[in-house]
C-alpha cells in the first residue's frame, strides 16, 4: 500500500497531537510499501527513512493579506476582531490562507497515484481535512483521522464550548462525514460519540489507536527529590484547565498521614505545563514536602525517560459522565510497562482498554478511593519493588501488528 499523509504538524515538541501524528506515521512506514508525508509545520523536519515534504505557506492571496491586516489591527488598537469575523465566516482568515496553501500540493498527490490519503490534524484545528474537502479527486481514497470531538460544542462536559462560527464548523464536519471514504478515530468511544452527531460516520469508522514505537530514551532528566529507590508517582505532560488534580494531591496527603512510614520513600511529581493550576500547585508544594512540581516545558524524550523510570504513571481525566478520548500519553505509559493510576469516569476509553477488573482506578474527585489505590500500589511496591503493568495485549493493540490488520481491512 502506498500512502500519502497530510499532517498539520510533525514537530513532536509542539503538542501532544503532533506526537501521536509522528508515532502513527512511523508505524505506517513499517507496514506500507511507501509513506510520503506532506506537512504544514513551517519547519524543515525530517523523519528517518520517510520522505517528508514541507508545505510552503503561500503569501500571494487575499486571505493572507487579510489575516496579517487583522493581526496588525489588533496589535495597534487592542481590539480583537476574532469573534465577529469567525461568527460571520466560520473560520479565521489565517485558517482560509493556510488551507489554500495545503490545497496547492494536492494535485501533486493526485499525480502520485497513492492508494490512500490520510489527513492528520492538531489540537482543535483540522486544516488538512478542510483542504481535502475541497478536492473531490481524492475523496475516494481519503481517510480523515479525527483525534478529538469537533466542533467544541460536541465535546462532553466540562469541555463543552459554543465558539464563534459553530454552525459553519458543524457543516464542515457534516460534509466531511459524507464524502470521506473512511473516518479514523483513536478510540472506540470517540467513534460512537461522533457517530451520534454525524450518522454518516457510523458505517465508515475505523479505529486506529494512538501508536507506540519501541524507544530507549537515553537523555536523562534529573528532578529534585527524584531517586530510583523511591516510590515515585508521576504525572508527565500538560495539565489542562478542565483536569484539576486537587483530589490526587489530597489523596496522596491522606495516604501519607495514614502510612507515616511511607514518607521516607513516597514522592508525587507533576512535570509539564500547568498554566491554570500553577498557583495552587505551588501552594500545595509549600505544605507537602513529598510533592514536587516542575511546570517548565520538557522535551518529549525527557517525558518518555521519566515515564520509563517512574514507579507509577498517572493519567488524569476530567470529572464527567464520559471520557471518549484516548490520551496521547496512554501508549507511552503502556510501553513504559509501569502500573497506571487512572483518574477516570466510569465510561472512558482508557478504562475500557484497561478492563473492568483493573484495580488502580478511581473517579477524578474521589479522594478516599484515590488514597486507597495509592496505598495498594505502595503495599505492592514494598513487597516487589519493581512493579510492572504487564499488559502485552495493550502493547499489541497500540503496536505495529494491530495497525497492519486495520490497514489491511480497508485496503
Amino acid at each position: 500500500m502506498r500512502i500519502a499523509v497530510i499532517a498539520e504538524s510533525i514537530n513532536v515538541n509542539d503538542s501532544s497531537g503532533s506526537k501521536v501524528n509522528v508515532e502513527l506515521i512511523k508505524n505506517l512506514a513499517k507496514i506500507c510499501e511507501q509513506v510520503t508525508v506532506y506537512h504544514y509545520t513551517q519547519r524543515d523536519i525530517q523523519l528517518a527513512g520517510i520522505p517528508c515534504i514541507s508545505i510552503r505557506e503561500r503569501k500571494l492571496s487575499l486571505n493572507y493579506v487579510l489575516s496579517r491586516s487583522q493581526r496588525y489591527f489588533t496589535k495597534f488598537t487592542g481590539i480583537s476582531l476574532h469573534r465577529p469575523l469567525e461568527s460571520l465566516f466560520g473560520f479565521s482568515f489565517t485558517f482560509f490562507s493556510d488551507t489554500r496553501s495545503i490545497r496547492a500540493v494536492l494535485p501533486e498527490i493526485v499525480q502520485g497515484d497513492y492508494d490512500s490519503v490520510i489527513t492528520l490534524s492538531k489540537g482543535s484545528s483540522f486544516r488538512p481535512h478542510y483542504a481535502l474537502l475541497k478536492f473531490p479527486e481524492l475523496h475516494g481514497k481519503w481517510l480523515a483521522y479525527i483525534h478529538d470531538p469537533y466542533p467544541f460544542h460536541f465535546y462532553p462536559r466540562p469541555f463543552t464550548q459554543v465558539l464563534p462560527g459553530y454552525r459553519q464548523k458543524e457543516e464542515f464536519f457534516r460534509e466531511l462525514s459524507k464524502v470521506a471514504r473512511y473516518v479514523g478515530f483513536p478510540s472506540k468511544l470517540l467513534s460512537e460519540w461522533m457517530g451520534s452527531f454525524f450518522p454518516e460516520m457510523v458505517g465508515k469508522s475505523v479505529i486506529i489507536p494512538h501508536q507506540i514505537s519501541e524507544f530507549d530514551p537515553n537523555e536523562r532528566l534529573d528532578l529534585p527529590g527524584w531517586s530510583s529507590g523511591n516510590f515515585n508517582l508521576l504525572h508527565a505532560g500538560n495539565l489542562l484547565k478542565e483536569r484539576p488534580v486537587d483530589s490526587l494531591i489530597l489523596a496522596f496527603q491522606r495516604f501519607l498521614k495514614q502510612h507515616p512510614e511511607a514518607k521516607a520513600h513516597a514522592r508525587l511529581f507533576f512535570v509539564g505545563p500547568a498554566q491554570h493550576h500553577e498557583a495552587k500547585l505551588r501552594d500545595y508544594c509549600s505544605q507537602i514536602e513529598e510533592l514536587t512540581v516542575i511546570t517548565d516545558f520538557i522535551r518529549f524524550e525527557h517525558a518518555l525517560y521519566l515515564q520509563k523510570e517512574a514507579t507509577v504513571n498517572v493519567i488524569v481525566e476530567s470529572k464527567s459522565e464520559i471520557s471518549p478520548f484516548l490520551p496521547g500519553k496512554f501508549p507511552h505509559c503502556v510501553l513504559a510497562d509501569k502500573p497506571i493510576l487512572l483518574m477516570s469516569p466510569l465510561y472512558s476509553e482508557t478504562r475500557r482498554l484497561l478492563g473492568k477488573d483493573y484495580p488502580y482506578v478511581a473517579e477524578s474527585d474521589d479522594v478516599e478511593g484515590l488514597s486507597q489505590v495509592i496505598a495498594e500500589l505502595y503495599s505492592q511496591w514494598v513487597k516487589e519493588k519493581n512493579l510492572k503493568l504487564n499488559r502485552p495485549d495493550l502493547k499489541d493493540y497500540v503496536g505495529v501488528d494491530h495497525l497492519r490488520q486495520v490497514m489491511a481491512s480497508i485496503a
